[in-house]
């Protein structure tokens, strides 16, 4: 696997990404680009403008020029690669395709960007095959809020993935009360004992599970063992609420789960002993929101969720305050990746 496949989706329709406009969507919708899960096909599937496609493709161009599509990341950050994916498009697919970036303060529209913003190009126009995953790594090293892929003259694109490090806008964090384990503020995942049904990626994605597969399940365990997740939350932080969420974990959520953190600033993570409780064993119930408050004004880098023995959980949500140097760490970063 590709290094940068394991880095979350910053254009994922779930994760608060959008195809702002396209050139063409003829024969299907560009919003198809950046839906969750593989493209699906079903032959000889007719509608009124020919067969049915699970992608975005535009007519035949019969005038000079390519076809494009602007995505808007719903995760703006540091990209580090790229996926094109053609499946089921065989004889329709484009020959070539590029992909730009930019980096655009507030909420411009598609002309504004068109007009004013900065493309960088960070995969130069390369050949495409039909029903194939094409997998480009991106060394750009800067932040960007958006990406517009070009495809040389038309034709269909079923999926394009655009996998990074979310990298937020400190100044919409100082001050406030905020998510410290979700995945929009700069949280991550840093290790899981299993991940067979569902990535542990999906506990601090932005919004609400929809169904189990939108959150994280491990297989059933056949030991006297039991299932953890742990992650670097956003910055240093103290946290003030737990929010742990088995919604529609209705036959498989734990029985029981437990929390627990260190400060990387002063330990070391892989010390047993340098954890500290958050949350001491607490019975859970399936499909329920549970909301814990937490005494204790310890701050903590990383955080550990214990689950027993094994299941799954939809949402993990740590709210609390980032400390002064833990913004100021985060102001810096910000600063330097955007130019």
């Amino acid at each position: 696997m590709t290094d940068f496949l394991r880095l979350p989706d910053l254009a994922l329709r779930s994760h608060g990404g959008a195809v702002i406009a396209a050139s063409d969507e003829s024969f299907a919708e560009r919003e198809n680009l950046i839906r969750p899960g593989p493209p699906t096909f079903s032959p000889h599937t007719f509608g009124a403008k020919g067969q049915v496609y699970d992608g975005w493709e535009t007519r035949r161009r019969r005038e000079p020029g390519h076809d494009w599509a602007i995505v808007r990341l719903g995760l703006p950050g540091v990209i580090r690669g790229v996926v094109v994916d053609t499946a089921h498009f065989t004889g329709n697919h484009p020959p070539y395709a590029w992909v730009e970036a930019c980096a655009a303060p507030g909420y411009p529209s598609a002309a504004e960007l068109h007009e004013h913003a900065a493309w960088t190009t960070i995969v130069p126009e390369s050949p495409l095959r039909g029903d194939a995953r094409h997998e480009f790594d991106v060394d750009a090293g800067r932040r960007f809020t958006h990406v517009r892929l070009n495809i040389r003259p038309d034709g269909g694109v079923a999926r394009l993935r655009v996998h990074g490090e979310p990298v937020p806008d400190p100044a919409l964090l100082a001050g406030l009360t905020i998510d410290l384990a979700a995945l929009e503020n700069g949280a991550t995942i840093t290790g899981c004992s299993d991940m067979f049904y569902s990535s542990p990626v999906n506990l601090i994605a932005p919004g609400l599970a929809r169904n189990q597969s939108e959150g994280w399940e491990t297989r059933r365990r056949r030991d006297d063992g039991n299932d953890w997740v742990t992650l670097r939350l956003a910055g240093a932080g103290v946290i003030h609420l737990a929010e742990l969420d088995t919604t529609n974990l209705i036959h498989n959520a734990p029985s029981h789960a437990r929390l627990t953190a260190v400060d990387a600033r002063t330990a070391s993570p892989d010390d047993p002993s340098a954890w500290f409780e958050l949350l001491p064993r607490t019975r859970l119930q399936p499909d329920t929101p549970h909301r814990f408050r937490l005494a204790g004004n310890r701050p903590a880098t990383h955080v550990r969720l214990d689950i027993y023995p094994d299941g799954g959980m939809a949402r993990l949500r740590l709210r609390g305050t980032l400390t002064p140097e833990a913004l100021d760490d985060l102001t810096t970063r910000f600063t330097a990746l955007t130019p």
